[in-house]
Parts: C-alpha cells; structure tokens; sequence
C-alpha cells in the first residue's frame, strides 16, 4: 500500500517499469481469481510506480490488494520483432543440449541485469543464460523446443 487515498505500489516487470501504466484493461488475480480493474490514476514514485483503482478509495480498501498479481490481456501486448520472446511463452519449453542431451524443462525466467536465466528442471536444477547465437541456439515455438550450446559440468 502507499498513502491513505487508495493508491498501491505495483511491481512492474515492463521496461521501463512505468510502461505497465500504458496498458488498458489490467487483470487482478487473487488465489486463481481473476477480475478486471480499472486504473483510476497511476504514475512513477521514485523507482517504483503507484496506481489508484475504481472502486478503492481508501487505505482499507487498497489492503485487499497486498498479493494480487496484474496481469493484461495477451491482446493487449505488443507484437514482437522477429528472434523477440514473452517469458510466457518459453516457459514449459523442452531444453536440448546441441548433442541431444535433453537437460529438462524451463521452469521459470530470471532477469539478472547482465541477460536473462532460463531455470532448467530436469535430473537436477540449472541455470542457463538466455544469449541467443551464443548460448541459445535455436527457439522452435511450434515444437516448444529451445537449443542450446551450454557446458554443465
């Protein structure tokens, strides 16, 4: 929560992190339950972003918000440039070693400021950098496959 008149702060993973404030029909999700939201106002408060919903106008109110996740309607997201990747969608994906090693499956993305970590699961946990031409060889979205070159030992 932030101040008295409603408003919260929101962790924001767009960049820049006040972008998130560019789409409309944001989604609020509770324990699996979703629900549409409607920005009443919002802005950039130092390094962070606050937004003010219809509907809660007061400090009591914003509480009921502490642990919802935003989401926005696939939609409402930008079309990608060609080589370009949602986390959303690599998740899940099969990771290939280039001999054919399968090393498992990519359980979540981490951003770590120098490129981002895809978090392999399979026999063991692994943390491969997501450098494409490097590291990532290839990305097949049909066959949800990605390809890497990536020494484990």
């Amino acid at each position: 929560m932030f101040g008295v008149r409603g408003w919260v702060k929101v962790v924001s993973y767009t960049d820049p992190r006040d972008a998130i404030l560019q789409y409309k029909g944001w989604l609020l999700g509770h324990e699996g339950d979703w629900r549409v939201a409607e920005v009443a106002a919002g802005k950039r408060h130092g390094k962070s972003v606050i937004v003010r919903f219809e509907g809660y106008d007061d400090r009591e109110q914003a509480a009921a918000l502490i642990g919802a996740e935003i989401g926005v309607s696939r939609k409402a997201l930008p079309d990608l440039e060609l080589g370009q990747y949602y986390w959303m969608d690599l998740i899940g994906m099969r990771v290939v070693h280039r001999d054919g090693t399968e090393l498992g499956r990519i359980e979540y993305m981490l951003e770590t400021g120098a490129n981002d970590v895809m978090v392999v699961q399979g026999e063991c946990e692994r943390l491969i950098p997501f450098i494409k031409d490097k590291v990532v060889l290839s990305v097949d979205m049909e066959e949800k496959l990605v390809n890497v070159d990536w020494e484990w030992d």
